[in-house]
């Protein structure tokens, strides 16, 4: 990724989450955005020894202070880790920049890891719906008449064997109970859908468009949507673990699907999650993740536990064909960790604009051409770009919602994926999600081309094609 166009897309992510001061990096890369001043440790004896190491390493350093550091939060808690505050989150970085003192406290603690064998620090890295904070693209509207596409399946919702699914997004618009299918789907309400002069704001309707997917491709579920990544769809490390338990304190649901996650530049996961992911082996829940819309092959996680052993059962990654099905979406994420691809771009669902039209402000894009490097009309260039990534000289276009829309990305890749399992389930009586997924993928799983590769693919049966070129009429 550019490093111009991350810190545009950090920008972004600041604004989205003003009361807590973030830095990017490692090292100004660009691959992630982070909590400033603050390391996670696990609980009990690891955070005392991160903590003492790192007050000795810079109390030691002559252009160092140890004057900041601190517990930052709860000794102990469901997630399993501690926030230890090592620097002045205020001072010492430039907007975008990488934090030194994090880099310190990382490798005060280097030599121990290795030691160790294993990870005893981490930074508190953002996790977020369009990863860092630029999607595929933005919702486009469709019409009514057109439909959705997939179709909805030939299928009836019966309550004594419908599958129990649950969404971890930005929660439900508030006419969402308007658009068929969605009948079964409850959850939380989506926290300021729009601005206040009505315009929808970004990511407004991500987790109602995913609801409106999984029960187009799978009618006999019982779909809840959290509102988990309400601030604009996103949230702390430190947060996530904590806020996963909260949305299962109710039960285990059959399928997990979520559509959000962080690359961290290591190949062990994050350690916010290490205690869910945990938990998330003891149970028959199967999560089902989206693989990132950062167009690398560096594992983004949750999902990419999907290429550990000892996760590889209870998570299924989830890669974006593009329009036409046989080739990768441009945005995606790739590489063996992502174990199965659907269709990811200009998917239509349902949105929010049933009971009222809603308004929608688009920008003109700073991007003629794919970002990716692509050559075919993909969705960089479709529609045009808002907020960070838009021209603040050009005049703004504004379109009108009224329920459907057109959307891109691997968070809608992973839906169609969750709903083909559990439509499996209902279709074979498999109660197991997991033996469900493997039995879909036995049965059902085609190929497509990504990156040159050729990769497992799955393509709903109500799903229709299109040519990749046809893609710039939405612009």
């Amino acid at each position: 990724m550019a490093p111009q166009r991350f810190h545009e897309q950090f920008a972004h992510i600041q604004r989205s989450m003003p009361d807590v001061p973030l830095a990017m990096g490692p090292d100004d890369l660009g691959e992630f955005v982070y909590e400033k001043g603050v390391v996670l440790a696990r609980d009990g004896e690891e955070a005392r020894l991160v903590e003492d190491t790192v007050r000795a390493h810079f109390t030691e350093a002559p252009s160092l202070t140890a004057d900041h550091i601190r517990r930052a939060g709860p000794e102990t808690n469901r997630s399993g880790i501690t926030r230890i505050q090592v620097g002045d989150p205020g001072q010492g970085v430039r907007a975008g920049g990488d934090d030194q003192s994090v880099a310190h406290a990382l490798r005060a603690l280097s030599a121990r890891e290795g030691r160790a064998g294993h990870r005893l620090i981490s930074r508190n890295h953002v996790v977020h719906i369009a990863t860092n904070a630029c999607p595929g693209d933005e919702p486009v509207p469709a019409t009514r008449a057109e439909g959705t596409n997939p179709a909805p399946a030939d299928a009836v919702h019966d309550p004594d064997t419908a599958v129990r699914v649950l969404v971890i997004d930005n929660g439900l618009t508030r006419d969402y109970r308007a658009c068929p299918g969605l009948g079964h789907v409850t959850g939380d309400a989506q926290l300021s859908e729009t601005d206040d002069q009505g315009v929808l704001r970004q990511y407004a309707g991500h987790g109602t468009f995913i609801a409106g997917l999984l029960t187009a491709v799978a009618p006999n579920t019982d779909v809840t949507v959290r509102g988990t990544l309400n601030d604009a769809g996103a949230i702390l490390e430190s947060e996530f673990g904590e806020r996963l338990f909260d949305a299962v304190a109710d039960g285990w649901p059959d399928i997990l699907s979520l559509s959000a996650g962080s690359v961290n530049g290591r190949t062990d996961g994050l350690l916010g999650v290490e205690a869910f992911m945990t938990a998330l082996q003891t149970q028959r829940t199967l999560l089902v993740a989206a693989a990132g819309n950062d167009s690398r092959a560096t594992p983004f996680w949750p999902a990419a536990y999907a290429g550990l052993p000892e996760h590889a059962d209870s998570v299924l990654s989830v890669g974006a064909l593009r329009a036409d099905g046989a080739f990768g979406a441009c945005f995606t994420n790739y590489g063996p960790w992502v174990k199965v691809y659907a269709p990811g771009e200009r998917l239509v669902s349902a949105l929010t604009g049933f009971a009222a039209p809603v308004p929608y402000v688009y920008q003109h894009s700073t991007y003629d051409t794919c970002r990716y490097g692509f050559g075919y009309a993909c969705t960089c260039c479709t529609p045009r770009h808002t907020g960070a990534l838009s021209d603040p000289d050009e005049k703004p276009d504004q379109v009108m919602f009224e329920g459907y829309a057109a959307w891109s990305g691997t968070s809608f890749a992973t839906p169609l994926v969750a709903g083909l399992v559990a439509a499996w389930m209902t279709a074979s009586r498999e109660t197991d999600p997991r033996a469900a997924a493997r039995g879909l993928l036995t049965a059902c799983a085609d190929f497509a081309e990504v990156r040159g590769a050729h990769v497992t693919a799955l393509r709903p049966p109500t799903w229709l094609p299109a040519q990749a070129g046809q893609l710039v009429a939405h612009s």
